[in-house]
């Protein structure tokens, strides 16, 4: 497997009027920074990758969400996690 792969689950979180999924940049967000700059920043010490509207309601998730995102084949894959 890839070195570089990463791969991490999450809860979305709201803030203000956005979605958006942290990620600890020292647990995988500066590789995943690498997949998704059009739609993240950086934010102190997190990767912040704002969850667009239209991809929410898409995929029937909101606030307190869980999702699972990496990066195979060098894009940025977000999917609702599989509740367990």
């Amino acid at each position: 497997m890839d070195d570089d792969f990463i791969s991490l689950r999450g809860p979305i979180e709201r803030e203000g009027s956005r979605l958006v999924l942290r990620i600890p940049l020292d647990d995988g967000g500066w590789d995943l920074h690498l997949v998704c700059q059009q739609i993240s920043e950086i934010d102190g010490d997190d990767l912040v990758v704002l969850i667009p509207d239209w991809l929410a309601e898409k995929n029937r998730v909101g606030e307190g969400t869980i999702i699972h995102v990496d990066n195979r084949g060098g894009k940025f894959n977000i999917t609702k996690a599989e509740v367990q």
